[in-house]
């Protein structure tokens, strides 16, 4: 990707991202509005660049026309079927789109429905189907050309954790030999699976790297501690406060701070969550500074 960006009139989904992708698993992670759904849709070719280019193989990805989308593979956040096919009749149906031969196709089909758990439901009506069914079938929909370039936006919505932990698993056996790249709001599916990740603020790429790579360039660390209830309102105005639970005795927070926050407090290893709010929550500080402002007119 070399100075990419898109624009809609005058909003700017996406703007001059330069970065190159390798065989493995990216994790792309971002804020509802970062412009995630809008890079991936260019990657697939569905929407066209205002400025910049995607090259595969040095060639541009838009010129290669089919011979660049017979090696895609693409889940979107949502995706169309018609809900009197069975589970297996979508699949084929998909299959002779993406001109698979029958034969070739029936035996891809069979291979991919055992891989996503969905063998024993291959009759199935798809307007039958749970959310998590139909989001199943639509990642082996994804497959069935053998990618190698697969993107999944939002692959685990509406999966139980017994799917997700299935889902990350066929992940990690596909990243061998292609490039998947995945966006989504669930931080531990990406965790333990992706290579490298993404985040995405405001249209860019703001931060990449491993996940020990990111934690080693945050300042933040995380802390529990045990605090009265009435103290909870306080901890709030001073620190970020990643999570809260109410115990017998008071209310055990999580606390992410480049200092001890009180003398209670326990050291924690950083998760890819913690570091996620550490890159982009409002801090603290500015939200004082930001209603400071507004108290004084100058917000």
């Amino acid at each position: 990707m070399e100075h990419l960006k898109k624009q809609f009139q005058d909003t700017v989904a996406v703007a001059d991202v330069t970065y190159t992708l390798h065989s493995g698993v990216y994790g792309l992670l971002g804020a509802n509005g970062a412009g995630k759904t809008t890079l991936m849709r260019m990657i697939c070719t569905l929407l066209q660049p205002t400025q910049g280019r995607i090259t595969f193989g040095g060639k541009d990805i838009f010129e290669m026309g089919g011979t660049y989308r017979r090696i895609l593979g693409y889940l979107p956040q949502n995706f169309g079927y018609y809900p009197d096919f069975t589970v297996q009749d979508y699949l084929m149906y998909i299959a002779s789109i993406k001109g698979i031969r029958p034969a070739v196709a029936k035996k891809r089909v069979k291979e991919l429905l055992a891989q996503v758990g969905m063998e024993e439901m291959k009759g199935r009506k798809m307007k039958r189907c749970s959310g998590g069914m139909r989001r199943r079938v639509g990642i082996a929909q994804a497959m069935l050309n053998d990618p190698a370039i697969l993107v999944l936006d939002e692959p685990t919505a509406g999966l139980d954790p017994n799917e997700r932990i299935r889902f990350r698993n066929l992940i990690a056996e596909l990243a061998a030999d292609r490039l998947v790249l995945l966006s989504t709001h669930i931080v531990s599916d990406v965790e333990y699976i992706a290579n490298e990740i993404l985040l995405m603020q405001d249209g860019k790429i703001a931060h990449s790297g491993t996940v020990s790579e990111l934690a080693d360039a945050v300042t933040e660390r995380a802390w529990s501690c045990l605090v009265p209830q009435s103290m909870v309102a306080s901890m709030e105005r001073q620190y970020q406060i990643s999570n809260m639970k109410t115990v017998q005795g008071g209310v055990e927070l999580r606390i992410l701070s480049g200092e001890q926050p009180c003398s209670s407090a326990v050291l924690e290893p950083l998760t890819l969550e913690d570091i996620f709010l550490c890159y982009t929550q409002t801090r603290p500080e500015d939200k004082e500074a930001a209603e400071g402002g507004r108290r004084h007119g100058k917000v």
